[in-house]
């Protein structure tokens, strides 16, 4: 099994600028805010592959798959392009028979763990010198190529629920005739309602933490670093992911009856609502803040989520952790999601010029800015904050099948 590790936007272990904790967005106006089916698939090629799908009674449906050029190029239904042979299969899957693709992913999982297994009971050769060093360059190279298979498979499964759910994925970031880069189509509604009434609280705390006063501000456009709105998104992923994560503690414990009382409830919000040091906008150094948020105007901690935020069941929930389950909690649980999450906003937001000074601070002197609509930029976050609900979601389905995550 490769060696899972966590990651968190506190200490990152990849050099991707959009995964360094956002400052505060700076405008030009100078405002600041805060059935269950036999399945075969076989990748014989690389841009080929064929799928058998069928039950026992012999019914056989088959999706015949050429190179990429022959057909709808991947960017269409998502900005990241899928580069592995299994990639490249599932994202043609997903533009032409998207039903198919739990089954093809079934497979592929099947797959992967077959040759991790044999892998694992191959002896290193017993001669010494050039013969180890090669064994064990192949070995290095085919852990590679199933760690890059393992992310696009997560991938195209979260390109899938947001198939399935009718929303289009916003595509690489291109300015329109009048400059704007937010031409998509606004689906908030859609979007809003894939979470759970709790969650949505917190998604419009979230919300209001990073556009402050402009939130109901729809229309009003307004220029921002590329690089901040980049960080945003890649922190709003994160948030989505430990908000997921958040909320099946929190149902499961409200099912078997665990969950605070009344009384200590309020007075979780009690200390909330008094606590002057949050509302003073200063945070007390024992207390460990949520790192995706702690950095943004207005940030969170364990002991409140946002000065002026309505208190919830949910928050007053997580408000009640302590440092080590909150740290936890926040931590992404394998190496394969931080990928993703920084694969997919580079795709996106495309990758920056910058360099990163000896002291750690980011010299943005290429950085560009972007027009966009407030209205826009809520949809940026909306989109973040469910692509990692959706990773949670399918980095558990994926290591149920295929172990890879921390437990």
């Amino acid at each position: 099994m490769e060696a899972p590790a966590t990651a968190t936007l506190l200490s990152p272990p990849s050099p991707s600028v959009f995964l360094r904790p956002p400052a505060a967005l700076a405008f030009r106006s100078n405002l600041r805010f805060p059935s269950k089916l036999s399945t075969s698939v076989s990748i014989y090629r690389q841009g080929h592959a064929r799928l058998l799908i069928g039950s026992r009674r012999g019914f056989v449906v088959r999706a015949a798959l050429s190179s990429p050029e022959s057909s709808e190029p991947s960017s269409k239904i998502a900005p990241l392009k899928m580069e592995s042979p299994i990639g490249q299969f599932l994202s043609q899957i997903l533009i032409s028979h998207p039903h198919l693709v739990p089954a093809a992913v079934e497979q592929q999982l099947d797959q992967l763990q077959t040759d991790r297994d044999g892998d694992k009971q191959k002896k290193e050769p017993s001669a010494s010198g050039t013969d180890i060093v090669l064994y064990r360059r192949i070995a290095e190279v085919k852990a590679k190529e199933r760690r890059t298979a393992l992310e696009e498979i997560l991938y195209a499964l979260v390109v899938q629920k947001f198939m399935d759910a009718n929303i289009s994925l916003i595509p690489s970031l291109t300015p329109n005739p009048s400059g704007q880069v937010d031409s998509w189509p606004i689906e908030d509604g859609k979007l809003e309602g894939l979470h759970s009434p709790e969650a949505y609280e917190m998604i419009q705390n979230h919300l209001a933490l990073i556009l402050g006063n402009r939130l109901g501000d729809s229309t009003s456009v307004a220029q921002i670093s590329k690089i901040r709105v980049g960080q945003v998104y890649a922190a709003s992923v994160m948030y989505g992911y430990f908000l997921k994560r958040v909320v099946q503690r929190f149902q499961l414990e409200k099912t078997i009856k665990i969950l605070p009382n009344a009384t200590e409830e309020n007075s979780i919000q009690q200390t909330v609502v008094d606590d002057s040091r949050i509302s003073g906008g200063q945070r007390p150094s024992e207390v460990m803040s949520h790192p995706e948020v702690s950095t943004l105007p207005g940030g969170i901690s364990s002991g409140g989520f946002g000065y002026g935020s309505k208190v919830s069941r949910l928050r007053t929930y997580v408000m009640s952790f302590d440092s080590e389950t909150l740290q936890r909690y926040a931590t992404l649980r394998s190496k394969e999601s931080l990928s993703i999450i920084e694969k997919h906003t580079e795709a996106l937001f495309g990758r920056p010029e910058i360099v990163v000074t000896r002291e750690g601070t980011i010299d943005s002197s290429k950085d560009e800015s972007i027009k966009i609509s407030f209205g826009g930029l809520k949809r940026l976050v909306l989109e973040a904050v469910t692509f990692g609900s959706f990773l949670w979601d399918v980095e558990s389905y994926v290591d149920s099948r295929y172990h890879f995550v921390l437990n």
